[in-house]
């Protein structure tokens, strides 16, 4: 939610705290939040929070929920830190939902020069290792060709997000 359209972090974090979400936090000015909820299923918040926002702020946003333990799992799954010891040039891609087996196919077989990614369920493991900004691989490509939302968060941001739904389920 940055970008063309700005979002007080302020006022979201107030926003969510009115849909009963419990110590509300944001990180950085770009829509990340970390909160705990009754609710069993991320899905099931992810349109009622869509709709306020929309109710709020009049924007209309796809919005994807995940859960602490799937962020770690994450983290442990990203081959390019596992297997071939990189730090930067980390991106990963969060998808609404399992892409269409024939267009990921289709989507593997093509190249993009230094960049790299590998799919795996909801998520893409980017390697951009001169710059997401430049790179083709954005989340409108993903958007595009494998035909659901999806939103890019860097490395750090993950781990860092990590670290505050850690620090806030020991409060």
């Amino acid at each position: 939610m940055s970008g063309s359209k700005p979002l007080k972090m302020d006022a979201l974090r107030a926003m969510c705290e009115t849909l009963k979400f419990i110590n509300t936090q944001t990180y950085i000015q770009s829509g990340n939040l970390v909160f705990q909820f009754k609710e069993t299923k991320t899905e099931a918040l992810e349109k009622p929070i869509a709709k306020k926002i929309k109710e709020t702020f009049t924007y209309d946003v796809p919005v994807i929920v995940k859960e602490l333990d799937e962020l770690k799992m994450v983290i442990k799954n990203n081959t390019f830190v596992t297997k071939r010891k990189l730090e930067t040039g980390l991106h990963v891609t969060f998808l609404s939902q399992l892409p269409d087996k024939e267009n990921t196919d289709k989507l593997k077989e093509l190249k993009f020069g230094e960049d790299e990614f590998i799919i795996s369920d909801k998520n893409i493991y980017l390697f951009c290792p001169v710059s997401y900004g430049n790179s083709k691989l954005s989340n409108t490509f993903f958007e595009n060709k494998l035909k659901v939302n999806a939103t890019t968060r860097n490395w750090k941001t993950i781990n860092e997000l990590v670290a505050m739904a850690e620090n806030s389920t020991t409060k």
